[in-house]
């Protein structure tokens, strides 16, 4: 029996060692050189490289032998952003015109005309209030709202429809109309109308998406993802002018393929979904249509994945997770860790917000323990977002060791056997 007891620990560390063994360091190098090769373009969005690699994509989801999500036919989770160019903004307040600098809109109708009759939701943004953040979280309201701004906000007002006119064009990607009027003084809210035309462009987006159906909770999902998207094509250096994009964030995307992989590999008992999302470099398109079409409280734990290329500054067999402290997913994953040599770590750079800056920040805000993996030393990282992130700055057995220590952490979440507790919606939605 003593005996029995004095192996078991090694016996757990050769099973840990056994799972890992089933990342492939030769497909991690096959993967993330495909993705950061210079024929992907710096996989701009909307453009041919970004096209490129969904595809690719496509085929190493198919390969991996997943499935689509429910309901869809394939992996590709299409939808659209729309730029939108303001043509005509008239407000009558009081049955009296209005100056149309006292109105700007967030919405992708070509034609808006409102009046108090019409049914909205009602917001406002009040003198205290941050503006810029009340802005931002209101563009996405769910349901057309209007919304009163004080008129102790007219500077911020104003510099911010100016902005729009100057910019010529806004993004959007909501599918709500949310209409921002400014009040002049204290007066309370008057009778009002609002009659709008803009020019409105669609243009297509796509995150790849494919799942893995849990044998015993399937309507329970677990996520791991990464961003496909980069910046592009950049002014020449040197002669070079492509933003490979090897370390932001071909390298997670390469882990999410490897671990869809693994998983295949050994059955979970929670549905797991692997999606790599478009647009994170332009506010995180994908990720916030993505949280749009499940259920936030049946999604367990995200894994989000960002810049795994290079050693951490904790060192080898070490990774950060951010937002550590909102949940206990990191404590479950260093459990399941205890008997090998990795560690994570929390976010060793809180002043770089990095919780709210990657495709875990939509889901966060809905409560699922969504977090990410990275191990970017961002305060000195000279190559990020430049053209020389590419294939030759990567430590390829550091990512695959990373890989292989994510899998192994998971294993106790997909297996339902750990929930990790919720985050507080409220605290991370104040910090927009």
């Amino acid at each position: 029996m003593r005996k029995y007891y004095t192996l078991l620990p090694a016996l757990c560390l050769f099973s840990l060692m056994a799972q890992g063994q089933k990342i492939k360091k030769s497909e991690v190098k096959r993967i993330l050189s495909t993705l950061a090769a210079d024929d992907m373009e710096g996989r701009g969005t909307f453009k041919p490289g970004a096209e490129k690699a969904a595809v690719f994509l496509e085929k190493e989801f198919a390969a991996a032998g997943l499935q689509p999500l429910n309901g869809d036919h394939d992996f590709r989770q299409s939808f659209f952003q729309y730029d939108t160019k303001p043509l005509r903004l008239d407000l009558v307040l009081n049955g009296q015109p209005a100056s149309g600098d006292r109105l700007f809109v967030s919405g992708v109708e070509s034609n808006i005309s409102w009046t108090q009759e019409t049914k909205v939701e009602v917001a406002q943004i009040g003198a205290a209030d941050n503006f810029d953040s009340k802005v931002k979280e209101l563009k996405r309201a769910p349901h057309n709202t209007l919304v009163w701004v004080d008129s102790a906000q007219t500077e911020k007002f104003t510099q911010y429809a100016k902005g729009l006119l100057q910019r010529g064009s806004d993004k959007q990607d909501s599918i709500s109309t949310v209409v921002f009027i400014l009040k002049q003084g204290a007066d309370a809210v008057p009778d009002w109308s609002v009659r709008v035309s803009q020019e409105v462009a669609r243009q297509p987006l796509c995150n790849i998406a494919g799942m893995i159906a849990g044998s015993e909770k399937p309507d329970e999902y677990v996520i791991f993802s990464g961003h496909y998207d980069h910046i592009g094509i950049l002014a020449p250096v040197e002669q070079d002018s492509i933003a490979n994009g090897a370390d932001d964030d071909a390298s997670g995307v390469t882990a999410v393929l490897m671990l869809a992989k693994y998983f295949k590999e050994h059955p979970p008992v929670r549905s797991i979904l692997f999606v790599a999302f478009t647009g994170e470099e332009m506010g995180g398109y994908g990720s916030r249509y993505f949280s749009r079409q499940l259920d936030p409280e049946k999604i367990v734990a995200m894994f989000n994945i960002e810049m795994i290329g290079k050693e951490s500054k904790f060192g080898k067999n070490s990774a950060f997770i951010t937002g550590y402290e909102r949940s206990d997913f990191g404590q479950i994953l260093g459990r399941n860790l205890a008997a090998s040599k990795f560690r994570f770590h929390p976010d060793p750079y809180p002043e770089q917000q990095l919780f709210y800056r990657s495709d875990n920040a939509t889901l966060a805000r809905l409560g699922v323990p969504a977090h990410t993996i990275s191990t970017t030393q961002i305060d000195k990282d000279t190559l990020y977002h430049t053209v020389n992130d590419e294939m030759e700055s990567m430590d390829l057995d550091n990512i695959t060791s990373i890989i292989q220590a994510i899998a192994t952490s998971a294993t106790s979440i997909v297996d339902g056997k750990d929930t990790p507790s919720r985050i507080d919606k409220a605290a991370v939605s104040s910090r927009r």
